[in-house]
């Protein structure tokens, strides 16, 4: 006879056996974030780019062809991957309004993984900070990281200009990688990886924010070395498409703020050499950080035991329809890389032309790491693609989803929402509640016209009603929200009181 004490701690012993064997197989979780990042990268057929690391990844796991963000611009696209929830679920489309404004209750991934005994840890650019934004504590086991020391510019002369319009929109420089931020962060990155070595019982949730190449840009003078500029060849396509609402393109601001940039109108032949130039340049130099953070992943024993993910938050423009930056619903703005490594899942060298949108990562990460689905309230927009990750062949859904919000002539503010298909794009433009019949559309087709040159919403009415029954299925688009204060301080932000006004 087993006495009461004796079979309490066997059990206890059986507990701990199994709870110890389900600690060393939770996977670790490197989620490695890239600011303006399009697929011009060598693993998505780009001749012309020096991306060595990013295409190492991409053959050690999968490829998704079809990627798409929710909504081309910072902190929109980073909510929608943290949360799960689109732009038009939170009704926040700007930069300064915090997701919790609109989603108090909202579990972002990382802060799932933490809940479920992760270590989460950010680095560098994973929220939107700036412009009266600030990270989200909750997500994090430790504090949020940033660099600094360094920043945008190493040269002493634009460093002195500070901001734009006093600082130029490129910056060659010959210094060490550590001289801008992006080093930093790698440096950072891996000194993470070094203190979770021996840990089994705390896996780690590290995500890594690489801010390149995001405007301006700048990187050390040996990955500009890497290009002849007199080999880029300029768009081809030079204005936006015939029969698009008049508002739907960008007027790139933000490039126009930096000196020597034009006010109104295009650049000249050797702006554009230049910026495209430095985009390329720019993406070598993050590409070689990456490099750095994986290969310490693989020294330290790491990689066998940890699902990696790179992820662009949005597109951008380099010239294409004679624009530039992001801020569309174009193909070029919207369309992102998304390549995942999961060990025991992917099989090396894979490709799928499934399609998926930023919000499926937060539920595909729960299911490949063995989480519970969210339960409670919180629904995500996001479904997952793990079935993709086993199989390239499995579908995952018929379209996704994304927006941009536009000020309309006559109208005010409307939201543009978007149904990409593996074939068209349908964007309807109007006011949020408002009926059908006040939308502007426009609808493309990437087999007839991949260059997006011709609006054919007006001669396709049957392709216009099959896409509206898509997105008429989808919930309507949210106003965008009113912070009336800053949830870190309590005060009305500069942003809340020009909205009001």
């Amino acid at each position: 006879m087993i006495r009461p004490r004796l079979l309490s701690f066997l059990a206890y012993a059986v507990v701990a056996a199994f709870a110890g064997a389900a600690d060393a197989q939770r996977p670790n979780v490197l989620l490695i974030c890239v600011d303006d990042l399009k697929p011009v990268l060598g693993c998505y057929g780009d001749t012309m780019v020096k991306s060595p690391a990013i295409d190492r990844l991409a053959a050690r796991g999968m490829v998704f062809e079809r990627a798409y963000c929710n909504q081309a611009v910072c902190s929109p696209s980073r909510n929608a991957l943290m949360t799960g929830l689109r732009s038009t679920t939170l009704g926040i489309y700007d930069l300064p309004t915090n997701f919790r404004v609109a989603a108090p209750d909202a579990v972002t991934v990382a802060q799932y993984f933490r809940r479920h005994g992760w270590r989460t840890e950010g680095l560098g650019k994973i929220f939107h900070t700036g412009h009266g934004n600030h990270d989200d504590a909750a997500s994090w086991t430790v504090p949020h990281w940033r660099p600094t020391g360094g920043g945008n510019y190493a040269r002493p002369e634009n460093r002195a200009g500070a901001t734009p319009p006093r600082t130029p929109p490129v910056e060659i420089a010959d210094v060490p990688d550590s001289a801008y931020t992006d080093g930093q962060i790698a440096d950072e990155a891996i000194r993470r990886l070094r203190s979770a070595t021996g840990k089994a019982s705390e896996p780690f949730f590290l995500a890594v924010g690489f801010l390149k190449p995001h405007l301006p840009f700048c990187a050390p003078k040996k990955y500009w070395d890497l290009y002849d500029r007199s080999t880029f060849q300029l768009p081809t396509v030079t204005t936006p498409p015939e029969g698009a609402p008049a508002y739907a393109p960008t007027t790139w601001g933000e490039l126009r703020k930096y000196s020597d940039m034009p006010q109104v109108g295009p650049l000249n032949a050797a702006q554009q050499r230049e910026l495209i130039h430095g985009y390329h340049a720019a993406v070598s130099y993050m590409d070689a950080q990456l490099g750095r953070v994986t290969g310490e992943l693989d020294r330290l024993g790491l990689a066998e035991n940890t699902i990696i993910v790179l992820w662009g938050d949005h597109g951008w423009h380099l010239g294409d329809h004679g624009q530039w930056c992001k801020h569309t619903n174009y193909e070029e703005a919207a369309r992102i890389p998304i390549l995942v490594v999961a060990p025991g899942v992917t099989r090396p060298g894979t490709r799928t032309n499934a399609l998926i949108e930023s919000v499926d990562l937060h539920p595909t990460l729960a299911e490949l790491a063995g989480l519970p689905a969210l339960a409670g309230a919180q629904r995500l927009d996001g479904r997952s693609f793990a079935a993709t990750l086993r199989d390239p062949q499995v579908p995952t859904k018929e379209a996704v989803f994304h927006s941009y919000p536009r000020t309309r002539p006559g109208t005010g503010a409307v939201i543009g929402r978007a149904v990409r298909t593996a074939r068209h794009r349908l964007v309807e433009w109007k006011a949020p509640g408002a009926a059908a019949t006040t939308a502007e559309l426009e609808l493309y087709d990437y087999v007839a016209d991949p260059m997006e040159t011709k609006n054919l919403a007006a001669a396709q009415p049957d392709v216009v009603a099959r896409l509206r029954r898509l997105l008429d299925a989808q919930p309507e688009a949210k106003p965008q929200v009113l912070a009336a204060a800053s949830p870190a301080t309590g005060k009305t932000t500069k942003a809340a009181k020009k909205k009001k006004t």
